[in-house]
């Protein structure tokens, strides 16, 4: 069997979807950026989406994960309105800051660690991957609907 032939799959499909979330976010129409859905503005799903990205692909017990310069306490947080409202170029900013924090992690990544533990993490690394494949999915689908919903019925859907 070819040498790191897993990792070379996981790169190959964490760029497909890397892809597919930047398509996702450009699809977002800017009288929807700011529109609730589930008491929630959609840039804030959005962020959410990929904070949690930025957070967990990697090892999300890193002592020394910085937060991006646009966060701030519960930002990522659906359960909690924020104060602070996000730009769509603050979105793509921090997309392609993670879009090559992942690919660089990705580029240095074998086969035979997958299965090895961050520091102070439950769990391997194979899984903190997967993990984040189904968490982005997850998340794209929630937001295509919001925008297909909207565009099929109208916005008074969802007031």
């Amino acid at each position: 069997m070819e040498e790191n032939l897993l990792v070379k799959i996981i790169k190959d499909q964490t760029i497909r979807g890397l892809w597919e979330v930047k398509n996702v976010i450009d699809c977002v129409p800017n009288e929807l950026w700011n529109k609730e859905y589930c008491e929630m503005p959609c840039w804030k799903h959005i962020y959410h989406m990929l904070h949690s990205l930025d957070l967990w692909f990697i090892n999300p017990s890193d002592k020394e994960f910085a937060e991006p310069d646009i966060h701030e306490k519960d930002l990522n947080n659906l359960d909690v309105i924020s104060g602070k409202y996000l730009l769509r170029e603050e979105i793509n900013e921090y997309f392609a800051d993670i879009d090559i924090k992942v690919k660089t992690y990705l580029s240095q990544l074998t086969d035979n660690q997958l299965l090895d533990t961050p520091p102070d993490c439950g769990y391997n690394k194979f899984t903190l991957i997967l993990a984040q494949f189904r968490h982005l999915h997850s998340h794209m689908g929630m937001i295509m609907g919001f925008i297909m919903t909207t565009q099929a019925y109208g916005q008074e859907c969802w007031d």
